[in-house]
């Protein structure tokens, strides 16, 4: 009986988010585990090779077309559960989109700065890719926290 109330609130909960909620949570857990699975299979390589010697280039390929096709699939699934809301957008969801590109894109400056200084240290090209990698997964992971938080608190007033 506890885990059918305890569903049954979940399923409250789901319902109750705007349709850009739902498409924002899920993106977030979509790259979120496919960070998880290109870290876990580039750490999994270093073991038996040096970390800037590992084969990345295919993980990382992999990683970026499954995040994509993910996302795709997400907004698509979204679209068939609840067909009435796929098409609905207001100004609140315009506004927060907004915020949080506004927010994310910080990441993805931070991580091009840092590549760009790591090409002119002459690095490794494993660690500028590396760079730029984790600021487009960190731009991700903020745009959507700081999306999730304006759909629950409103979005901050400047």
């Amino acid at each position: 009986m506890l885990y059918s109330g305890a569903m049954s609130n979940i399923l409250d909960t789901i319902n109750g988010m705007a349709h850009e909620e739902k498409s924002t949570w899920l993106n977030l857990a979509i790259a979120t585990a496919v960070f998880v699975a290109y870290l876990r299979t580039i750490l999994g390589r270093a073991q038996t090779t040096p970390l800037a010697e590992v084969a990345y280039v295919g993980p990382m390929l992999w990683s970026i077309g499954i995040g994509v096709v993910g996302a795709i699939a997400a907004a698509i699934l979204l679209a068939v559960a609840w067909p009435k809301e796929a098409e609905k957008t207001d100004q609140r969801d315009r506004e927060v989109g907004r915020f949080g590109e506004f927010v994310g894109r910080a990441f993805i400056v931070i991580g091009a700065v840092t590549a760009l200084v790591l090409a002119m240290a002459e690095a490794r090209h494993f660690w500028i890719a590396q760079a730029l990698f984790l600021g487009f997964y960190l731009s991700s992971l903020l745009e959507g926290a700081a999306k999730i938080v304006a759909y629950r608190r409103g979005v901050p007033t400047w």
